[in-house]
C-alpha cells in the first residue's frame, strides 16, 4: 500500500499533467488483455499522448486542486485510464475510436477539452475534429486563394490582348 508521501507525489504528478494539458480523456479499460493495453499505449505514444492509469481518488484530488474538472467526477469509477494531450486535442479520440472499432475496447467515458465537457456519446464528433496542422493548412489555403485569383485576373487581360493581336495579325496576313 502506498504511503502518504507516495500518494502526494502521484497527486502532484497528476496536477502537473492536468495543468500542462489542453485535453484529458477518461477511458474504461476493463476487460482488455495485456496485449491490447500494450497496443493501446503504443498508439497513444505514437500520437504524442500521455496515457496513464491512476487511482480514481488520487485523480479526483488533483482535479480538485486544479479546478474545472467537476463534470468528470461521476466517471471516476471502475478501471480508468487517463489520456493527457497538449497540442493535438482530437488525437486521443481518433486513437480510442480506432481501437474501439477493432476490439470494442477501451470504452470512452468523457473528456474535458479546453474546459469544455464531452460525454461518451460524443466520441465520433471528437474524432472528426481536424488537427491543429490541418486547420492551419486550411487557413493558409484560404489566405492564398485570393492572391492566386488576383494573379490570374492580372494575367488574363495580357493573354486576351496577345490573343487578339495575334488573331488580327493572322487576318491581316490572309
Amino acid at each position: 500500500m502506498p504511503t502518504l508521501a507516495e500518494k502526494k507525489a502521484v497527486v502532484e504528478e497528476i496536477t502537473e499533467d492536468l495543468n500542462s494539458s489542453g485535453a484529458v480523456y477518461v477511458t474504461n479499460y476493463s476487460g482488455m488483455t495485456v496485449k491490447e493495453i500494450n497496443n493501446m499505449r503504443g498508439e497513444f505514444f505514437e500520437g504524442d499522448i500521455k496515457y496513464k492509469v491512476y487511482k480514481n481518488t488520487l485523480v479526483k484530488r488533483a482535479m480538485d486542486e486544479v479546478g474545472g474538472y467537476e463534470d468528470l467526477y461521476p466517471h471516476l469509477v471502475e478501471q480508468n485510464g487517463f489520456a493527457f494531450v497538449e497540442e493535438e486535442l482530437a488525437a486521443p479520440a481518433k486513437v480510442i475510436k480506432k481501437l474501439f472499432e477493432e476490439t470494442e475496447k477501451p470504452k470512452f467515458k468523457a473528456a474535458i477539452i479546453d474546459g469544455d465537457y464531452y460525454g461518451e456519446d460524443e466520441l465520433e464528433t471528437l474524432a472528426a475534429m481536424k488537427s491543429k496542422s490541418e486547420v492551419i493548412g486550411d487557413i493558409v489555403g484560404l489566405l492564398l486563394a485570393p492572391v492566386s485569383n488576383v494573379v490570374s485576373a492580372l494575367q488574363a487581360p495580357g493573354r486576351n490582348i496577345a490573343g487578339a493581336v495575334e488573331t488580327i495579325a493572322e487576318e491581316g496576313d490572309e
